[in-house]
């Protein structure tokens, strides 16, 4: 691939009737380029969990991937309450979500973790008060890191 391709999303917060639904169309455009299976999956995941996120807990966002050369890069940015501590969010099963939203078998507390699971590389930057910038890569080359 010579140029690099950008997707771009909104992610309407609160909206579980269309929440998921840019990870599948990142998912059907990278099974467009041709790009292994096992990438497509891990792509899938880390951007599935990062956009349910936004909908239960900032109000939404903003998703931008980036298909480059060696690598795709999952951008989610969002201007909701912020992460106030990321080492403990990044715990398994650790959640703020609330019950209303647990009853709709979301908020398990496994999103961050298994966006990075699924990731080769994940910075997470929050202001309380500001927003969450989430940048994850997953690389599709030999040798990229």
């Amino acid at each position: 691939m010579s140029e690099n391709l950008t997707f771009r999303f909104n992610v309407e917060g609160d909206d579980f009737t269309s929440a998921g639904q840019a990870s599948v169309q990142v998912k059907k455009n990278l099974r467009q380029l041709g790009l292994d299976s096992e990438i497509i999956r891990r792509v899938s995941i880390a951007m599935y969990e990062g956009e349910i996120n936004m909908v239960i807990h900032a109000g939404g966002g903003t998703a931008e991937v980036n298909v480059c050369e060696d690598y795709i890069e999952i951008i989610l940015e969002d201007h909701g309450p912020g992460i106030k501590d990321i080492e403990q969010a990044m715990q398994a099963g650790y959640s703020t979500a609330p019950d209303s939203i647990r009853s709709l078998g979301f908020g398990a507390g496994m999103g961050l973790p298994n966006m990075k699971k699924n990731s080769d590389t994940m910075t997470v930057e929050s202001t309380v008060g500001v927003g969450t910038r989430i940048v994850m890569r997953i690389m599709y080359k030999e040798g990229c890191v």
